[in-house]
């Protein structure tokens, strides 16, 4: 069974450069004349705040390129995180791995879905809403078991939850 996760990214990157650059244009056409009657503290404030919008959306952009991919055989389960530039692979034995949701400490991060066995732990789905993270959980416990439980795999594959 194969499952794979990526984060919901609905803006393009056209989209992110129309909207970075109509954002740009109405803020420069505030600033720029303000600074030409005086109030020159304005444009410098105006280039920190569209700085740091370009900064924002270029993080979101780069989010798309994540992916984490998690495989249940009989045996293991397997987390792999793909992260660019980085990769990753945790491996679980199926047969003790148990699914955890704990409580965050943060309403913007309700919870934290994990998979633990032998004293490590991995979360997975963290760029999840609390209402796919809660869904993903159940599938991942009917897919897993309990710790000394191993149930039956689904004959057909996987896909997103």
């Amino acid at each position: 069974m194969r499952i794979e996760l990526s984060p919901n990214c609905s803006l393009s990157p056209q989209g992110a450069r129309w909207f970075f650059v109509s954002v740009c244009v109405a803020s420069m056409s505030v600033a720029i004349p303000l600074t030409l009657i005086g109030y020159w503290p304005i444009l410098p404030f105006a280039g920190a705040e569209l700085a740091l919008l370009f900064w924002a959306l270029r993080t979101s952009m780069a989010r798309r390129h994540e992916k984490q991919t998690i495989t249940i055989s009989s045996e293991t389960v397997e987390i792999e995180d793909c992260r660019p530039p980085e990769q990753s692979c945790v491996v679980f034995p199926r047969h003790w791995a148990q699914v955890r949701i704990r409580a965050g400490g943060s309403p913007l991060h309700p919870s934290r879905l994990t998979v633990e066995s032998h004293g490590r732990r991995h979360e997975i789905g963290s760029f999840l809403n609390e209402q796919e993270r809660q869904a993903l959980a159940l599938r991942l416990k009917r897919l897993i078991g309990r710790v000394d439980e191993s149930p039956p795999l689904p004959a057909h594959g996987g896909g997103t939850p």
